[in-house]
């Protein structure tokens, strides 16, 4: 059954206000680096030593394999259910689904980890002007969160677009104030380290390459989310020439910044033994060097940035997830209300209120069970992380298929650069699988049962793939 009278074709929207930048930004959004910078090079400095430069510069390459797959088929793709539509048309609807289900789980799980990821940095910022949070308080942060990205979400997209690209550029920028003067401290001998300017940690140096690669799966996660820039195809100008060139550009950005960083974080610690121990043992590397090297005053301007760009997160999670919502729905899946449209701003305004009702209470009920916001960070970060290589996979083997058909456009031999991803891919899930402990686990299973569910809907459900397939083959696909 369409649902015409509440929704916007994807042919004709009304308005399309989006550009590059701001497509850019809701993915670097997403992506939260200066949450990468604070947390993610502190599991890879306690496995390769001081060659985290070098790891981090392997998980850029592998990224870029994995955005080849998107790149190349938001070119010819537009529709709000990135993962859902690329796999439904290059594969068929029941592939559509399943791998649209997955990124579904994705994002839901990582807007929920970004909420206790919110209270994490609230919590620091405090830290560092002395004030201790009560246990159990973080609660009352998650809930002021969601309520305030509720507000902004429900606004027009391209308010909020604009908030992150402020929020998650100063960020960027400060983190790159820090990065300079680690590196000019050093660099004139007034360091409070004596291992001087280390290129080496530029290179594997010692560390195995069993090491390198299993580090390596660290540093992808700080590329998690990079496409979600695509759900906002539909809202966007011009969209296939957009959306492609701001996936790329938000990997790259990405990419430059995050090496960069590590690089001048490994050379601050220090390159010997003692340095690489402090590395992998610090709770914020950003806020402990920040003090080191400028000042307590500068390490508080970095939690606070941090919160900030906590927050941003949250924002481009929730408004992913809420297009996704609205893509299934639109296509016959969930309440018809999903579906529905503001009439000037074309937000969906019940998706929207879904997905962040939903995963600020996903966040709430672990702190009912007395988790701390950390606990539901990394928890409901490994679950999504699983749901992430599912969907991402989806992709990859969609760019296969696509490139096989007549007038794909895509030479024969660039297909070395999806079946590279899908070895990556590959080998993170299991190194997210194998040697965890709990409640760990246990996670492998919630998203495994997860897919499994999205998988059984639409094998049992011939009606809806009837539905999706007769929805995606008007969508515009170039020959």
């Amino acid at each position: 059954m369409a649902h015409d009278d509440v929704v916007t074709t994807t042919s004709a929207p009304a308005k399309r206000p989006l550009h590059t930048w701001e497509i850019t930004a809701i993915s670097i959004g997403f992506m939260g680096p200066v949450m990468a910078m604070s947390l993610n090079g502190i599991g890879v400095a306690g496995l390769v030593g001081k060659a985290v430069p070098f790891t981090f510069l392997i998980s850029f390459i592998g990224t870029l394999l994995v955005a080849y797959g998107f790149v190349r088929l938001t070119r010819r793709i537009t529709h709000a259910g990135s993962v859902y539509a690329l796999a439904g048309i290059t594969l068929g609807p029941r592939a559509g689904f399943f791998g649209g289900f997955a990124l579904l789980g994705t994002y839901i799980f990582f807007a929920a980890c970004i909420v206790g990821a919110c209270a994490v940095f609230f919590e620091a910022m405090l830290g560092e002007m002395g004030v201790v949070m009560a246990p159990g308080t973080w609660m009352i942060v998650a809930v002021v969160v969601g309520v305030i990205a509720l507000v902004l979400n429900l606004r027009e997209s391209a308010i909020v677009a604009r908030t992150l690209l402020g929020i998650g550029f100063v960020g960027i920028a400060a983190m790159l104030v820090l990065a300079v003067v680690i590196l000019v401290t050093i660099a004139t001998g007034n360091a409070p380290v004596s291992t001087g300017i280390d290129l080496s940690t530029l290179t594997p140096g010692d560390a195995p390459i069993t090491a390198i690669m299993t580090a390596s799966v660290f540093g992808f996660l700080s590329w998690a989310g990079f496409e979600s820039g695509s759900s906002l195809g539909e809202e966007t100008d011009n969209p296939k020439r957009v959306i492609p060139r701001s996936l790329l550009m938000a990997v790259i950005i990405g990419g430059l910044v995050y090496v960069f960083m590590m690089f001048a974080q490994t050379l601050g610690f220090g390159t010997d033994a003692a340095g690489i121990e402090a590395f992998a043992s610090a709770a914020s590397t950003l806020t402990t060097l920040a003090s080191t090297y400028i000042g307590p005053w500068f390490a508080i301007l970095i939690s606070i940035i941090a919160f900030l760009v906590a927050f941003g997160a949250f924002l481009s999670s929730s408004t992913a997830a809420s297009r996704l919502l609205f893509a299934l729905a639109r296509d016959g899946f969930g309440p018809k209300r999903l579906a529905s449209q503001h009439p000037v701003t074309k937000v969906p305004t019940v998706a929207v209120s879904v997905a962040v009702v939903l995963t600020t209470l996903m966040a709430l009920a672990l702190g009912a069970f007395g988790a701390t916001s950390v606990d539901a960070y990394y928890w409901y970060a490994t679950i999504g992380t699983l749901c992430m290589v599912i969907a991402y996979g989806m992709t990859s083997v969609g760019v296969i298929r696509h490139t096989f058909r007549p007038n794909s456009g895509i030479a024969k031999w660039e297909l070395i650069f999806p079946l590279a991803a899908l070895v990556y891919l590959v080998y993170v899930y299991v190194i997210q699988v194998a040697g965890q402990v709990a409640p760990y686990t246990y996670f492998p299973w919630i998203a495994g049962a997860w897919c499994l569910v999205g998988l059984i809907i639409v094998v049992s459900w011939p009606a809806l793939a009837k539905r999706i397939g007769g929805r995606l083959t008007i969508e515009e696909i170039d020959a």
